[in-house]
C-alpha cells in the first residue's frame, strides 16, 4: 500500500535593482533580483517548503535557519537537494511538484524547459513530474509594483509501506 501525502510551499522575497535573479535553480537576466540570506529562489524556496510540509518535516526555516552563516549566499539547489536527501531518510519519494510564481516581469516562458529541467536533476525526478508556470498580479500589491515576488508550490510525495516497512 502506498501512502500519498501532499504538502504547499509559498516563499516571498524583495527585488532589489543589481542583484543576481536566481528562479528555479537558474539565473534570469533582469535589471532586478530577489535579495535574501541565500540567493532568495523563491521557487526554490516554496518547493522545500512543500516536500518539508507533506512530510511533516518542518518548514525550510528549521532546517536552514536564516540566522546561521552557513547557509547566507548559499546556491538553493543545494538546499533543495538537502531536502530531498532528507525525504528519502524517511523514505519518501517525489511524485510531483506543481509551482506557480508570480511576477510582473520577466516573462519566464522562454525559460521554463531550463528551469524544469534543472529543479528535476537536483531532486533525482522527471522533468514531467514538475510542472511550472508563472501569472501576475495585474499590477496590484507589492509584485504589482515590482517590489517583490512570490511563489507557490504543491508537492505529492509518497512512500511504498510494503517495500520501505
Amino acid at each position: 500500500m502506498q501512502q500519498f501525502r501532499v504538502g504547499f510551499g509559498f516563499d516571498v522575497h524583495q527585488l532589489k535593482d543589481g542583484h543576481p535573479f536566481w528562479l528555479a535553480g537558474i539565473q534570469v537576466p533582469h535589471f532586478q533580483g530577489a535579495f535574501g540570506h541565500s540567493d532568495a529562489d523563491v521557487v526554490i524556496h516554496a518547493i522545500c517548503d512543500a516536500l518539508l510540509g507533506a512530510a511533516a518535516l518542518g518548514d525550510i526555516g528549521k532546517h536552514f535557519p536564516d540566522t546561521d552563516i552557513q547557509f547566507k549566499g548559499i546556491d538553493s539547489k543545494i538546499l533543495l537537494k538537502k531536502v530531498v536527501e532528507l525525504l528519502a531518510q524517511h523514505h519518501y519519494q517525489i511524485g510531483n511538484i506543481d509551482v506557480t510564481l508570480v511576477l510582473e516581469k520577466p516573462k519566464i516562458k522562454p525559460f521554463i524547459d531550463q528551469m524544469q529541467s534543472t529543479l528535476a536533476q537536483v531532486m533525482g525526478v522527471q522533468s514531467d513530474q514538475i510542472s511550472l508556470k508563472a501569472t501576475t498580479n495585474e499590477k496590484m500589491g507589492y509584485v504589482g509594483r515590482e517590489e517583490g515576488v512570490a511563489a507557490h508550490a504543491v508537492a505529492l510525495i509518497y512512500k511504498n509501506n510494503l517495500l520501505n516497512g
